[in-house]
């Protein structure tokens, strides 16, 4: 569903992305670990078309972003590290009114039915999100992602600043969403949660792709040597 083919961004004199090859089917959670600088965000704002690629491909369900970019790019919902809302509005409101920006009309039941599935409890709907948390936020994130239908969702550090219990609880619900056949590529500094919600697990240093797990059969340990050898340059 996401696929990058010899990728290469280049910012001026600096090569951000250097002939990265990955692939994230439907129904997977892909996570992107590295260090600052290693090219996770430039990853994600790559797919949602943010940058210009100075070579190779951007897939998005096996249809071409340089060549139809609105189309593909319907497909995507993106949560960045700190959702935009307004503040001033309840999370219905803003669930209601960003569905309506990309078309999609929601009634009051609909808006309720999607928060609660993304699990936002219900005497928080109504309330301004100026009153909410990090992790309701992300919810209010998530409920719009399902309202349109994506069929890949791709997130920028999620569970930055989440306490442990919220950390977990999204973690579940990314792990619902992939199941219900979404494809999902997460950068992210956290290898907990990595290991706890991802299927595919990458390190990228320097803009390349260094290693691949499958997440599923690396344990804890051997997953947080490799990452460190490669922090420390002795990888």
């Amino acid at each position: 569903m996401l696929e990058t083919r010899d990728l290469v961004v280049d910012y001026q004199q600096h090569r951000a992305i250097d002939r990265l090859n990955l692939a994230v089917p439907a129904g997977c959670v892909y996570a992107l670990l590295g260090g600052n600088g290693a090219g996770k965000t430039t990853t994600i704002s790559t797919f949602l078309g943010f940058n210009r690629p100075t070579g190779g491909q951007v897939l998005i369900g096996g249809r071409s972003l340089q060549d139809q970019p609105d189309l593909v790019k319907a497909e995507l919902a993106y949560l960045p590290e700190n959702v935009a809302l307004y503040d001033l509005l309840s999370g219905a409101e803003n669930l209601r009114f960003f569905c309506a920006l990309a078309g999609i009309e929601l009634s009051r039941d609909q808006a309720g039915g999607l928060l609660s599935d993304s699990g936002l409890q219900a005497d928080a709907h109504d309330k301004r999100v100026g009153q909410y948390s990090k992790g309701m936020r992300q919810k209010v994130g998530l409920a719009i992602a399902s309202a349109k239908h994506a069929k890949a969702m791709l997130l920028d550090e999620p569970t930055s600043g989440l306490d442990p219990s919220a950390a977990n609880d999204f973690a579940q619900r990314i792990r619902a969403a992939a199941d219900g056949g979404m494809a999902v590529l997460m950068a992210t500094h956290d290898l907990f949660n990595a290991k706890q919600v991802a299927d595919r697990i990458g390190i990228m240093k320097q803009g390349r792709l260094v290693e691949e797990f499958d997440a599923h059969s690396v344990q804890h340990d051997e997953l947080e040597t490799k990452y460190l050898a490669h922090a420390r340059g002795l990888a």
